[in-house]
């Protein structure tokens, strides 16, 4: 190997040891001598495939920290969701807590009553601690506890309203029907049971008591007004769907009530002064039928009315007693 050919060998091969360590240099050296021609190619290949490799190496680190990332931020999701939950859970209990306990009272206004009259000059001193619970708050509370009784809480639906929950013929759900058929009942001579066509899929069955004045079969075909949000309740043994609507007087006088002409199944029977809507049913613990009934008359001409205000099916006119006037309706 001449002069130019070992410089030449040489550099690279210097340039390399200087760079990579010792090893490096000698194989590179050897290389260049083994392979004078392409030596220096086949130096260039090794380092280039060195680096190539050290790059790889650090890329596959990099993606598997990445994935390493990602797996923790999905378990950080994971419980930023799972605390969210809690916080959310630990604030409607705390708002049930808030609505279910009863109000704080404050401390009595101070009234001329029960101030003390101060000397002239003297400026009157308010009292560190509120005045203690009056002898007659502890006797009733000594009271009670001996009795067993607790304090009662007011139920959900009064505290969502704010007040309790309206009695007027409004909560009535009042409409006509068309009576299918009768007959009396089975079991009861006083009783008759109507297939009433009430505008739904199925006519309801009735259970009432006419009293024996009035022939059933005239009945049968004839409009009436019911009250169709009461409880199903078993009458002898049949289920009464509704109440039938009847005027009864002092003479035990039972007739009907009559919605007006044209009226059609299913029509509802308003109140002009009480537009609420009916309840879905009337619940029996709260009476609302008990406490409404004694207003429920007919007029002195016929016209039946909850407190002065007038039975009416909007756009076809009121409903009344077929002959009798001033007595209720049952």
């Amino acid at each position: 190997m001449n002069r130019s050919a070992r410089s030449r060998c040489g550099g690279p091969a210097t340039a390399w040891g200087q760079k990579d360590g010792p090893d490096k240099a000698s194989l590179a050296a050897a290389l260049i001598k083994l392979d004078p021609e392409d030596g220096e190619q086949i130096v260039e290949y090794f380092k280039t495939h060195a680096l190539l490799t050290r790059e790889k190496a650090l890329l596959q680190a990099s993606v598997r920290d990445q994935k390493k990332l990602l797996v923790e931020n999905g378990k950080l999701k994971k419980d930023i969701e799972q605390l969210r939950a809690q916080l959310q859970e630990k604030q409607r209990r705390r708002t049930v807590r808030a609505l279910h306990s009863p109000p704080t009272p404050g401390p009595a206004p101070m009234t001329p009553a029960n101030q003390s009259p101060s000397p002239a000059g003297a400026t009157a001193a308010l009292p560190a601690n509120p005045p203690p619970p009056s002898s007659r708050d502890q006797r009733e509370r000594q009271s009670r506890r001996r009795r067993g009784e607790r304090k009662a809480h007011p139920t959900s639906d009064s505290l969502s309203l704010g007040a309790e929950p309206r009695v007027d013929v409004s909560r009535l759900d009042l409409r006509v029907g068309r009576i299918l058929s009768v007959r009396r009942h089975p079991l009861a001579e006083a009783l008759s049971v109507q297939e009433v066509d009430m505008g739904e899929d199925t006519p309801r069955k009735v259970v009432s008591k006419l009293g024996g004045k009035i022939g059933l079969e005239e009945l049968q075909g004839s409009l009436a007004v019911l009250l169709c949000n009461v409880k199903a309740c078993k009458m002898r043994g049949v289920v009464s769907q509704a109440r039938l609507l009847c005027c009864t007087t002092t003479d035990d006088v039972t007739e009907p009530l009559v919605p007006p002409t044209g009226s059609t199944p299913g029509d509802r029977v308003t109140f002009l002064n009480y537009p609420g809507d009916p309840d879905r049913e009337l619940q029996s613990k709260q009476r609302v039928w008990e406490l409404l009934q004694p207003d429920l008359q007919v007029d002195c001409r016929g016209v039946a009315n909850y407190k002065g205000c007038r039975f009416e099916v909007k756009g076809k006119g009121l409903c009344r007693a077929p002959s009798v006037t001033n007595c209720i309706i049952r």
